[in-house]
């Protein structure tokens, strides 16, 4: 299996707080591979690097065998690797169709075709494409914020935290929504406080404890080992 992704030995530091330290994973072609942890313990961070909107002071980030080191995250998008941010930051002042335009812009210009095959995933936001999306609700905003990320065609679409806030019944449908993306042979790099959720979809997981790795293995394994169960799933 090809690695799309591979982070080596990450180092961040906000001032002189060190967030990451030493952090190696990678994403294979094909795969689900979730980040869980607590709060606070650097998962948000991570993600954030990976997309050049912080930088590491040591250690390489690797994307289809080409360096993302000193990569501005506008180019990171145009080279195939789309982040829904933790929030969602939709534009909340413009309408649906007009954020989907947005998520397009290193293309030049949405396609119909491009808002056709988000509208099939999001029927529910064909139905608000003129709604201005500080009118939608959570659920509605977090299909935005991913359909936008869809326009760009990510080769790797990495998922902020999608379910926070949301009720059970979204967060369910949200999940779902992550794996028919999966299916349709999108590569998924996801972090999630839902760990059980993650867990359950995911092929392989890492655990971050105060910005280090602390142990990995397949999302089955994790979900089955005491120390996690105790930690992160309730049991």
């Amino acid at each position: 299996m090809d690695t799309i992704l591979k982070v080596e030995d990450i180092n961040v530091y906000y001032g002189s707080i060190h967030a990451i330290k030493g952090v190696s994973f990678e994403v294979n072609q094909g795969e689900i591979v979730t980040l869980i942890g607590a709060n606070g313990a650097g998962k948000s961070t991570t993600l954030n690097t990976i997309s050049g909107l912080l930088h590491s002071k040591t250690g390489n980030i690797t994307f289809l065998g080409e360096s993302l080191v000193k990569t501005p995250c506008h180019k990171v998008v145009s080279k195939g690797l789309a982040l829904v941010p933790e929030g969602r930051r939709v534009f909340l002042q413009m309408t649906v169709q007009e954020n989907l335009e947005m998520g397009a812009y290193i293309n030049g210009k949405a396609s119909a075709d491009d808002l056709d095959h988000v509208f099939q995933r999001f029927p529910r936001l064909k139905e608000r494409r003129k709604q201005v999306a500080g009118t939608l609700s959570g659920g509605e905003q977090q299909m935005l914020a991913m359909g936008r990320a869809l326009m760009s065609h990510p080769k790797l679409l990495m998922l902020d935290e999608p379910s926070m806030g949301l009720a059970p019944i979204l967060v369910e449908q949200i999940f779902d929504i992550i794996q028919e993306l999966h299916k349709d042979g999108t590569t998924i790099l996801l972090v999630e406080q839902n760990a059980r959720a993650a867990l359950h979809i995911a092929h392989r997981g890492y655990v971050l404890e105060t910005g280090k790795i602390v142990t990995s293995g397949t999302g089955a394994e994790l979900l089955d080992s005491p120390a996690i169960k105790k930690a992160y799933l309730g049991g």
